[in-house]
């Protein structure tokens, strides 16, 4: 593999785990209503765990209040396990056709918590950021013990990977100040 290649797998590993944050961010309350917070919930339909957002129409009609309208309506009552099974702490209110998830205001308590699962998702990415670089620079290092880079090479790339690694601690950084500043500024 030549620096370029190595450089680029890690990128791109890198991204994933951003998306992945990205992903896990979106489902952290922050007292506004938001379809974040439900479309990754998984409901056993026919014998198979499904997204919630692939079976149903998520919706906000309100600041407060997350309305779930199911395209199929025999599976309303597993939606309701499911939400109830989940650690959102919401309580749903079904109609037999729509599930209504009305958004409590967050206690000062309530808010300091959100944080710190914010500060622990963030450091589990930074985490697995530093180990792509780990991966990459041993990818690198038996490169070089394989004859196919100098050492010259090995340190520009140790460096190009480093860089990379800044950049996206950084990226995580601030992913992570925004989702906490929206917690506490509600």
């Amino acid at each position: 593999m030549s620096i370029e290649e190595i450089a680029l797998e890690a990128e791109e590993r890198m991204e994933k785990s951003l998306a992945l944050l990205s992903d896990q961010l979106r489902g952290v309350r922050t007292g506004r209503a938001s379809v974040g917070l439900v479309e990754s919930i998984r409901v056993d339909y026919y014998g198979s765990p499904t997204p919630l957002k692939q079976l149903a129409n998520l919706s906000t009609p309100e600041p407060q209040q997350i309305l779930i309208r199911p395209f199929d309506q025999t599976v309303l009552g597993d939606i309701v396990k499911a939400i109830q099974a989940s650690d959102i702490g919401l309580t749903p209110n079904s109609d037999n056709k729509v599930i209504r998830l009305n958004v409590p205001s967050l206690s000062v308590e309530q808010r300091k918590k959100l944080v710190s699962r914010v500060k622990d998702l963030s450091e589990e990415a930074r985490i697995a950021i530093r180990n792509i670089r780990r991966d990459a620079n041993k990818q690198a290092d038996q490169e070089q013990a394989d004859k196919i880079l100098t050492e010259d090479d090995l340190e520009t790339c140790k460096e190009e990977t480093q860089s990379l690694t800044k950049r996206f601690e950084s990226k995580v950084n601030e992913m992570a100040e925004k989702k906490s500043t929206e917690i506490l500024d509600v």
